[in-house]
């Protein structure tokens, strides 16, 4: 099922999540009061409205309680970010992200309500989008233009078989270097012959073009 996402402020950051999960097939509402920054977004998003984000009726206005995620990428305007994410909050949107300049803020946004906050330094617009867009994954890095890491726990289909019985180098072209069992604070190799349990975390090497494979 296409996932809805409303990307809330139009910066570098904003921009390029909102264009990364356009390119992944989600449906996109892109939000600026900036016209000009509209207009970069234009054929990488499904709408694109102008609104204050300061202001509350216009952010009520924007209908967020029909979105599966709304991303607030407002850093360097906290009255608006607070805004944006008590409001998703209170229209139950299941998850808001927001994006965040510093240690305190970041407190503030998780306190009104924010389920995960976003240090631009540490995760780019294409990183969080593959997050978000998929059921998956819990994390995801890219070594190169061609090979990425992925941090995810197992399908459910594959709860209760090993990697020799699932294959997975060949049916979804990656590999397993490692894996996290229940509480534990380290990574390990992994056993081929031990059957994956529901709360385990993968740790993968993929192919950027194998990364939707995976999501199938």
């Amino acid at each position: 099922m296409k996932k809805t996402i409303a990307v809330l402020g139009l910066g570098k950051y904003g921009l390029s999540l909102a264009k990364s999960m356009y390119d992944m097939g989600a449906d996109v509402l892109a939000v600026d009061m900036d016209h000009d920054k509209l207009k970069d977004i234009e054929g990488f998003c499904t709408a694109a409205i102008c609104a204050d984000l300061t202001n509350e009726d216009e952010v009520l206005r924007l209908g967020l309680k029909n979105m599966d995620i709304v991303a607030v990428a407002m850093s360097r305007n906290l009255s608006a970010s607070i805004m944006a994410v008590a409001v998703a909050k209170e229209q139950k949107v299941p998850l808001i992200v927001a994006k965040s300049s510093s240690d305190r803020m970041t407190t503030i946004l998780k306190k009104i309500g924010a389920n995960k906050v976003i240090v631009p330094e540490e995760y780019g617009g294409e990183q969080s989008a593959r997050i978000l867009a998929s059921d998956t994954f819990l994390d995801y890095f890219q070594v190169d233009k061609n090979l990425c890491m992925v941090e995810m726990n197992p399908k459910k289909k594959w709860v209760g078989k090993n990697i020799m019985e699932l294959d997975l180098r060949r049916t979804y072209k990656v590999n397993v270097i490692g894996i996290k069992s229940g509480n534990a604070e380290h990574w390990k190799i992994i056993e081929p012959t031990e059957p994956l349990q529901e709360k385990d975390e993968l740790l993968m090497v993929v192919e950027r073009r194998d990364l939707n494979r995976i999501n199938k």
